[in-house]
Parts: structure tokens; sequence; C-alpha cells
């Protein structure tokens, strides 16, 4: 059905503004997504395009050359809710389902083209055994064999995600607008975001798969919408201020003014709580120095609030747990806490200070041992200082939460003792504890 009327829609030169038609039922309703995650502007001819199916059983269309041209994903995934009194779609996106729709334009079709970030073209690759030289408009492919059922996520074992790599990052959005960090937002699946699934259903109390797209994509609706907008680099953006480089040599980085970004992708990744290469990813061939560029970013959503009484760092997860009053789980982040050279405290200890945009003070006597420092070295403040932008002092000297130049390192790599948070996390984290709150470290 939807092949054949596609193939009678491009027969009949429809326009753009056709192709963009909507229809009276939504849960019949397609959309044509590119590998970019937009939709298509146009309906492809026919005998341009072949048919085939993906690793999770939807309709993608290939070129004679192999390339993936879109996949077709249900509207319903992309149109958010109606809403009484506004549209919370996509910005300059139009939803068909906030207004009347428009009269029809002469043409039964159930496939219309707008955006979504919803597909990568990796997981959207042709299956084994299916037809590759199928004629877009020819007979329907047999329906996908059912998939195995979703394991059960634990902390230890990584969950083998069916979802496609935006579809991983609308998973990574939800959980960070929820206060349960994944840390960078990257669209991969691995150890924390496994981490921070199992910690949201601890808080919640209820199950969240990791493979099931569907009901990921209506959460991240009702958390504050979808997963990628649009942002226009601003000049303050592009005006920094930056840092050709960041010295590896704590003696070389005392020597400059500040520890600031390196650049705007850099610190717009920083913004929105990405990776920075998964920034540029998303965002190929961009110049981020030029004011009134538009480009790509997730939506993290604001800060989790709330007062946070006391804090576990568990040492084996790698992952910090904050508790408000009532005992109940407010907020989760992965971490880096200590090493086998320089570990981690033990028992329980206070926060006695909290410092945002700290510099820092490095002394080899009682700190680690950096290059060849052997000098007491006073270090700017910065982004991308030894400890980022946030010091949570603890009771037990030298040790401390701060964050980190290096988030994508979070959780995967050691600290020198101290609770290393992303610097986002550490900041989310440093706006609901006082002085006095208590962390845990167990093992």
């Amino acid at each position: 059905m939807i092949l054949a009327v596609l193939a009678a829609a491009s027969l009949t030169s429809v326009s753009t503004a056709s192709a963009q038609s909507v229809y009276d039922d939504r849960h019949t309703q397609m959309v044509l997504v590119s590998p970019e995650g937009d939709i298509l502007d146009y309906v492809p001819e026919v005998g341009e395009v072949m048919i085939s199916r993906d690793r999770m059983g939807r309709t993608v269309l290939i070129d004679r050359r192999g390339n993936l041209v879109a996949t077709e994903i249900p509207a319903e995934s992309y149109y958010p809710p109606r809403q009484r009194g506004g549209n919370r779609g996509l910005p300059g996106v139009y939803d068909p389902y906030s207004e009347p729709a428009p009269a029809p334009r002469g043409w039964d079709d159930d496939v219309t083209t707008a955006s979504i970030p919803d597909v990568d073209p990796r997981d959207s690759l042709p299956l084994d055994g299916l037809p590759q030289d199928m004629p877009y408009g020819g007979p329907d492919l047999p329906a996908p064999a059912d998939t195995a059922p979703a394991r059960t996520v634990t902390p230890e074992i990584p969950v083998k995600s069916n979802l496609s790599r935006l579809e991983i990052t609308a998973l990574q959005v939800f959980l960070d607008r929820e206060g349960i960090s994944p840390g960078v937002i990257d669209g991969k699946m691995g150890q924390n975001v496994n981490k921070a699934i199992v910690a949201w259903e601890q808080m919640t109390g209820e199950t969240l798969d990791p493979n099931n797209a569907d009901d990921i994509l209506e959460r991240l609706r009702l958390s504050g919408g979808l997963a990628i907008k649009s942002y226009t680099i601003t000049a303050g953006d592009a005006a920094g201020p930056f840092v050709a480089s960041i010295p590896d040599d704590y003696a070389h980085k005392a020597q400059l003014p500040a520890l600031s970004y390196t650049s705007t992708a850099e610190m717009l990744a920083e913004r929105f709580h990405m990776d920075e290469g998964y920034l540029r990813e998303l965002n190929p061939g961009v110049d981020f120095s030029i004011p009134g560029t538009t480009i790509k970013v997730v939506e993290p959503g604001p800060y989790k609030k709330g007062n946070v009484t006391r804090i576990v760092a568990n040492k084996g997860l790698k992952q910090v747990f904050a508790y408000g009053e009532d005992g109940g789980l407010i907020a989760a982040y992965p971490a880096s806490i200590g090493s086998a050279d320089t570990p981690s405290p033990s028992g329980t200890v206070t926060i006695e200070r909290i410092a945002l945009n700290p510099g820092y003070t490095y002394n080899p006597k009682i700190n680690f041992q950096q290059g060849n420092n052997t000098q007491v070295l006073q270090i700017p403040p910065g982004p991308n200082g030894p400890v980022g932008t946030v010091w949570l002092a603890l009771s037990k000297p030298t040790y401390g939460i701060h964050g980190t130049p290096e988030p994508s390192k979070i959780g995967r790599t050691q600290s020198h003792g101290c609770i290393r948070l992303t610097n986002w996390d550490a900041t989310e984290l440093a706006k609901m504890v006082k002085p006095g709150v208590t962390v845990e470290f167990v093992e």
C-alpha cells in the first residue's frame, strides 16, 4: 500500500508542498527520514531507489550504489500528542495535529515528509537475504521476524540495544532530563547509560526497556519534547574567550591566564551535555566559529532541583547517588573514583566548602606527582582546569568532588582519589548540596 501510493505520487510529479501534506488518520501515517535525521522534502522517483528492511524491520530506501536514502518512520513517533494552546513539536516544523489539517490536494498518500532525529545510517543497513534490487513501488517485503525478548538490565551486564544511534540519543536525553545522568550524550549504548537505566528504575519503581523505541520517544515527549533541536550560534558564542590549546604539564598550565575552552564547538558540546565528536558528527562541515550558523544540538533540559542531604559514592559502580531528606534518590551521576595508586577515602566524610569556577593549587608533597614538577603551582580556573568548573571540598584534606576537562572519560578512567564528574553534573550537584552533607564511600 505505502509503496504503491508513493510510486503513484512520484509519477504525478507532486510538489514539495503536496509531499508534506497530512492525513486524517494519524496512526497510519509515515515519514521518510534521511540518514542525517531530516525528513525528505521530495518523494523519490520510481526506479531511483530500491526497498529493503533494516535490522529493526523498518522499510528503508537504498539507491543503486547501496547508499541509504531514507527510512520510513511512523509519524506518531515524531509529532507530539495534541496539546491545547500550543505546538510542542520541533521549532519551525508544522505540526498538523495542533491545528485543523489542510484540505486534501487530490492524492491519497499515507506517507509524508518532515523532520525527526530518529535514524542512523549505520543502523539502517539492509538485512541479509532480502531483495536488494527491487524497484521502489514493487510488492511489499515480508514482515520481519519477532525480535528476542529484552534482556534484564543490570549495572554489570551491558545491554545490546536494537535502537538506532539517534534513538539511543533520545534515551540518553530522557535520562539526563530525569536527573539520572548518562554522562556525555553521544548516541552510544555503554556502561554509563546502562547504569543510568538501573538507577532510574530504582528511583521511579518503573521499568525502562532500552529496546522499546516507541516507549522511550513517548517518555521523551512528556519530559520536554524531542531530543534534538536547532540552535543558532551567537556572536557571544563565537567570541569566546578561548585558548589555543591546553598543555599537559601543570607548570605550563600555570602560565596561562585561564584554562578556557579551546573552541566554540568544545564550549557548545559542554553546554548541551554532548560529546564534542558527536556534535561535529551531527553537523558535518559546519564552521562553529561563524555567528548566525544554525546547528543541531541535543536538548538536555534544565538542572534537576532538590535538597540533597546524603551522597553515596560507589567505587565499584563508578557512580554517585544523591538522596533527599526523605531518603529517596534525587539524582545519579557516572563518576571516576580513585585508583590503585591514589585510592579514594573509605567510610563517611562531609562536604566542607563549595566553590564554583575554582582555581587549583598543585602541591607535589601532598598531591600526586605530575610530570617533573616539584614546586607548588597556582593553576588558574576554567572548564579545562584540573578540577573543571566545580570543587566540593571534603572533610578529608585534599579530597573533593569536582568537574573535569575531559567529560568523555568519566566513568571510563580513574581519578587521583577524588570523585570526578562531568562539569555539568558537578554543577547540578553543587546547586543541591550545602556544607555538612555526608558523602559515604562504598565498595
